[in-house]
């Protein structure tokens, strides 16, 4: 047994001839979802209940360090971030990012293992740990996001309420279109570009996706643009939009363009100019 302090363990190396590559189970008989824990946060939870572990490569994982942020959460819900790389054995915590500060685990997949013993699905950050409990509650990105902007108002005020009641609805609208059209649309693609256009138009007469504030829906949006690549700059409303959204903090400090699999090839300090009526 290792006599470092469990606040100071570290996994070893990335290995894939030790230990293969990560594959993502994907059984067609298996009717669990992929994404198999999607529990909600008390929302009386007391401040430090939660920890998120996250992964500063992941869209999916920034959408959700973007709504902590705003949420106004830095000092009720705790964040640490796996490291870049991975092998057979998933995520897991390196020097880069130091060590997981709550259970002291090596690799993410034994706080999966903790929950269901002998877990057999898939690995992803982010994940929502429950520090009462000694479980992962889930590991749904969408769910986490909504439950960060919207229960912990008991205890923080929010920066930007990204998730108003009153828009709600609409939000998740537009997400139905989003999601598969741009989130996991394939790159450079007819049909990721053709909404590029329609974004484009959108965004000619309005700052946000749904008017003057920042909602879910923009943060939702944001991760993709980010990742993208030359061509994001042929579509001028939108590329300005996103340079108007990463001079907001929550969005820039969450931004590590060095973690992205392509690289940075536009220039995001660009000074933002919007149409007339439209303020930057």
């Amino acid at each position: 047994m290792s006599k470092l302090p469990r606040s100071s363990r570290l996994a070893s190396p990335v290995d894939t001839t030790a230990h293969g590559v990560y594959r993502i189970p994907q059984d067609p008989d298996d009717p669990r979802p992929l994404y198999r824990f999607a529990g909600r946060v008390d929302p009386e939870a007391p401040p430090g209940r939660y920890h998120l572990y996250a992964g500063w490569f992941c869209p999916w994982s920034q959408r959700v360090t973007i709504a902590h942020a705003l949420a106004g959460l830095r000092d009720v819900v705790s964040v640490s971030y796996v490291d870049n790389a991975r092998d057979g054995r998933g995520w897991a915590f390196r020097e880069r990012y130091g060590p997981d500060p709550v259970n002291g685990f090596t690799l993410l997949r034994q706080a999966y293992d903790a929950t269901e013993p002998d877990f057999d699905g898939h690995v992803s950050v982010p994940t929502l740990w429950d520090r009462t409990d000694g479980v992962v509650l889930s590991n749904d990105c969408k769910g986490i996001g909504i439950d960060l902007a919207t229960r912990f108002r008991h205890l923080a005020t929010p920066v930007i309420d990204t998730y108003p009641a009153a828009h709600r609805e609409e939000i998740e609208q537009l997400d139905e279109w989003l999601n598969p059209a741009v989130n996991r649309g394939a790159r450079d693609s007819t049909e990721l570009l053709d909404a590029f256009g329609t974004l484009d138009e959108r965004l000619a007469t309005r700052r946000y996706l749904l008017g003057p504030e920042i909602t879910e829906a923009d943060i939702r949006l944001y991760v993709t643009l980010a990742r993208h690549g030359a061509g994001l700059a042929d579509f001028p409303h939108l590329w300005a939009y996103a340079r108007d959204l990463y001079t907001v903090p929550a969005f820039r400090d969450t931004t590590d363009f060095t973690t992205y699999a392509e690289p940075v090839v536009l220039d995001w300090d660009e000074p933002v100019h919007r149409a007339e009526g439209i303020p930057a």
